[in-house]
């Protein structure tokens, strides 16, 4: 699992086990038969599962404050 970028957690409706609010969490490649409006994210579980775009918000992160979390999410 390759994380591609990193989003904030903005909505967890139902989900509240798996997402927590106000967290980075990592996106992953779509697979082919993804729907658009749906990212790939690496959930409390450490699985990718699909989930509402409109959940999240993209977040820009520092070179050094994002190789810190790529690291932790390979370990």
């Amino acid at each position: 699992m390759k994380v591609i970028r990193f989003v904030i957690c903005m909505i967890n409706e139902g989900y509240e086990a798996s997402l927590e609010l106000h967290k980075i969490y990592g996106v992953t490649s779509p697979l082919d038969n993804d729907p658009e409006e749906y990212l790939r994210i690496i959930d409390e579980s450490g699985e990718d599962y699909l989930y509402p775009a409109n959940w999240f918000e993209e977040v820009a992160l520092g070179h050094i404050i994002e190789g810190r979390l790529l690291e932790a999410i390979a370990a």
